[in-house]
């Protein structure tokens, strides 16, 4: 009886404990399998937000390489550019403008990004596909090129853990510091070239004037076109247009006949002739008359 009792006491004793070993222990798989999961899915977001990290840069290395191709088309046709995001867009696309296959954009087009991103993605058994691409070039400023990417991300797991699927707008600003005037590029068939250079000042004396007609520096201006706006051929105001002053001597030295007019640029390489008036001091400086106060004259 007293063997039974025993025996039945050390039954229910290894009984409970199994079970408090049994329960343990699937509290320490499953606190181990969320661990895991969590990891997971924390090394996913990572990769996730180092997509949204790079795009920006990889927008602007295509959007530089589309402008660069797009003022060398101006230069060798010489003509303007129809639609300026039709064809970045060709360009970013597909590497190619008018259906020609251009050599500087092939390694910067959408399906290029496309696989350096895929490459990176398979790397943590992830799928990454960049749908709906649709590229908008605008200014927000004068003295910069906005590119807009709208695009469907979509990132998945391989093991059907998660997956991301959202819109996205992706952002990056191209200066156009040192970007060719596409006026110049046309009004002097190719023969002179005047990268966009911001002017130093910001008021005007007969020294300060005189330096800012010499180097054909920019300012900003209400009443001129925008960069975008130069690259189409449209003369049109604009509240981000820049403007510069032609230097006549630059064109006698390229064998170009120099015009009796006003020197901002865009009324210059325009059949405009509005009053204008030889600045007295400054050789070879004629303005035309609604310009006289935007230079302190």
């Amino acid at each position: 009886m007293v063997l039974g009792k025993k025996a039945m006491v050390f039954t229910l004793v290894t009984i409970t404990i199994l079970s408090i070993f049994a329960a343990s222990y699937g509290a320490y798989s499953l606190i181990k399998d969320r661990t895991s999961i969590n990891k997971r899915i924390s090394t996913l977001n990572n990769f996730v937000n180092s997509v949204e990290t790079d795009l920006p840069r990889q927008l602007y290395v295509s959007g530089y390489r589309a402008i660069f191709t797009l003022n060398k088309e101006i230069l060798d046709t010489n003509s303007y550019i129809d639609d300026v995001n039709a064809s970045v867009n060709e360009l970013i696309r597909s590497g190619t403008l008018d259906g020609v296959t251009k050599n500087l954009t092939q390694d910067t087009k959408f399906s290029a990004i496309q696989t350096t991103l895929s490459n990176n993605a398979k790397k943590i058994n992830a799928e990454i596909e960049l749908l709906n691409p649709r590229i908008e070039i605008t200014q927000d400023d004068p003295w910069n090129l906005k590119f807009t990417l709208n695009i469907t991300l979509n990132i998945t797991d391989k093991s059907g853990l998660a997956s991301w699927n959202r819109e996205a707008s992706i952002i990056s600003y191209i200066p156009t510091f040192n970007l060719v005037d596409p006026l110049y590029s046309i009004g002097t068939q190719g023969k002179v070239t005047n990268k966009v250079n911001q002017t130093p000042y910001e008021t005007f004396d007969v020294t300060s004037l005189t330096s800012h007609f010499q180097n054909s520096y920019y300012k900003a201006s209400t009443s001129a076109p925008s960069y975008l706006n130069r690259m189409e051929g449209n003369f049109s105001a604009d509240p981000n247009g820049v403007e510069s002053m032609v230097y006549p001597q630059v064109l006698t030295d390229a064998g170009l006949t120099v015009k009796q007019k006003s020197v901002i640029d865009y009324i210059y390489f325009s059949s405009s002739n509005p009053a204008s008036q030889t600045i007295p001091g400054i050789n070879n400086l004629i303005l035309d008359n609604e310009h006289m106060a935007d230079y302190d004259l």
